[in-house]
């Protein structure tokens, strides 16, 4: 029978000192893991020792773990089931169209476009209806629908314009819906953006991958300077930072440079890549000449007052009325309401007295940050605050001190697209600025997101309105209150970058952020409507515009 080894039998067995003193550090190590694993504590370390690091250097809450590492919680699957749900239905509704040659497609020069039941006389508030039947290059009916259209009818003179609502019948018929709010001569438009068979190519494109942009980081490594590529997905084996919002779902990565933390990165850039996703035969359809043409031949009427229509009065513009589509004109270059009864803010006495002891917060794209520019064009006592950025895409702030009035803009967070370098020190998405906000009845937010958006998969468009739907219940929940306002997608200018940055993807994610939100009590201001009225086709839409979306907004707050 072997007797069992004593500790100092096996301690003399060891060659050296050195020996000894690892072999009492490793019975150390094991005698307190066995204690620590039968404590009630060890449960919760482990807990803890699963979850994601996180680094708050920045309230981005990055996160260097993979993406598929973050644990699912009841909130996160309920918004991705909500987002493959979205992205069904969408599939449903823009379906792949046969495109065998550009004379197969839709043509505006053979489609004709006629007033369906015509009048004699047409009054203010009578609608008109036009019946537009697709034909492609060889006259033939299309037999589906699916073509991108812009409608409206406008008055030059009157500096007068609005949108039309299209119905499509999926059979190749179009019916356009106009409501005439002035009396005049009015004339109509119809122009095919895309036919159905580019619509669809532009829809596959988008959904195909991540790589039409490239996005570059720039890290400091002590006090130089160091780039790297950055972007939503990097397909690569090399190793990654990974900056994630474990909540929300949310990703972004950059090459690891050697020997450079991942805390490291300071600014970001962006440029357009060779990469396309569109056959050679579907790039013809998006040359400038084949965008936005015509359909209409010299088709106008008049309309006369009448003065047989009722005014029925309307309730005054606030947070929760219903936006229909149109939701309003513009006449004499000023936007008018059309769903509720609009106060006029001319006086800057009724302006200032509208924002005294407001807390006014502007998240979103550079669209939103033009009000910031505006604001003090008008309100001459508004001044702006030094935080120390620099570059447009800094935080901006406006002050009144003897009013007590603060207005913020702050960009919105990946992916923000632009070759010009922007600081990401203090980056944050959308749900965790509204996360920050304690808010009351003197507290109002302004949100647009959109434009960035239209050169990746429409799931990261999706994701993030769902998620920023999600942070203002949370609001409402501590400070119901709070006035929250949506202002949508304007639309842009045409240019040779359609595959990134159409108007058409601007549309498909001006009709998801109406369904994601319609439930919600916040306002909407539909820049999309009133850039079609106006015939704004810029990014960055003029004075007149800023001042006709600043109208509905202080119409909402006050």
């Amino acid at each position: 029978m072997r007797r069992m080894l004593s500790p100092r039998i096996l301690l003399s067995s060891l060659p050296n000192a050195s020996a000894r003193k690892l072999f009492l550090i490793v019975i150390i190590i094991f005698v307190f893991w066995v204690v620590f694993m039968t404590s009630k504590d060890h449960t919760e370390f482990m807990v803890h020792l699963n979850n994601p690091i996180i680094l708050r250097r920045w309230s981005i809450f990055k996160e260097f773990l993979h993406l598929e590492e973050l644990k699912n919680t009841p909130a996160s699957v309920e918004a991705e089931l909500a987002v493959t749900a979205i992205l069904e239905k969408l599939n449903q509704q823009i379906p792949p169209r046969p495109f065998q040659n550009h004379s197969s497609t839709t043509s505006a020069k053979q489609s004709t476009a006629t007033i369906h039941n015509p009048q004699r006389t047409y009054c203010v508030g009578d609608q008109l209806n036009v019946l537009l039947v697709a034909k492609d290059y060889f006259g033939n009916r299309k037999e589906y629908g699916g073509d991108f259209l812009r409608a409206r009818i406008f008055s030059p003179t009157l500096k007068a314009g609005t949108s039309g609502k299209v119905t499509d019948f999926n059979n190749g018929t179009y019916l356009i819906s106009f409501t005439l709010f002035w009396e005049g001569p009015v004339s109509l438009s119809i122009l095919l953006m895309h036919p159905s068979e580019g619509v669809s190519a532009l829809w596959r494109a988008r959904n195909r991958g991540y790589g039409k942009i490239i996005f570059t980081g720039q890290f400091l490594n002590g006090t130089s300077p160091v780039l790297t590529e950055c972007g939503l997905t990097l397909n690569t084996s090399a190793e990654l930072c990974h900056y994630l919002d474990a909540r929300d779902h949310e990703a972004f990565y950059c090459l690891k440079l050697p020997g450079v933390p991942c805390e490291a990165l300071t600014h970001m850039t962006s440029k357009n890549s060779n990469i396309s996703y569109l056959s050679l035969e579907e790039k013809l359809l998006f040359r400038r000449f084949n965008i936005g043409v015509e359909v209409v031949k010299n088709l106008s009427i008049v309309v006369s007052p009448c003065n047989n229509k009722t005014n029925k009065k309307k309730k005054k513009c606030q947070i929760g009325t219903e936006t229909p589509s149109p939701g309003g004109y513009t006449l004499k270059g000023r936007w008018i309401t059309a769903h509720c009864e609009q106060k006029e803010f001319r006086a800057i006495k009724d302006i200032n007295n509208c924002l005294a002891r407001k807390l006014i917060y502007l998240m979103g794209d550079s669209t939103l940050r033009q009000w910031i520019y505006y604001l003090p064009k008008v309100v001459k006592t508004l001044k702006s605050f030094d935080r120390h950025g620099a570059g447009p895409f800094k935080t901006h702030i406006l002050l009144d001190t003897e009013r007590h009035i603060f207005v913020q803009w702050k960009k919105h967070s990946h992916p923000f697209v632009t070759n010009k370098l922007f600081s990401v020190k203090d980056d944050n998405y959308i749900p965790r600025e509204i996360d920050q906000v304690a808010g009351d009845s003197g507290t109002a937010i302004v949100i647009s997101f959109g434009q960035h958006f239209r050169p990746f998969p429409i799931n990261v468009f999706i994701r993030r309105a769902i998620n920023v739907k999600n942070a203002i219940e949370r609001l409402f929940l501590r400070s119901p209150e709070t006035k929250v306002i949506i202002k949508t997608e304007n639309i842009r200018e045409i240019n040779e970058h359609v595959e990134i940055f159409s108007d058409f993807h601007g549309s498909i994610q001006n009709l998801i952020i109406r369904d994601i939100f319609r439930d919600l009590n916040v306002g909407i201001i539909d820049a999309w409507d009133m850039t079609v009225a106006y015939r704004s086709e810029d990014v960055h839409p003029p004075e007149s515009v800023i001042e006709s979306q600043i109208g509905m907004f202080l119409n909402y707050i006050c």
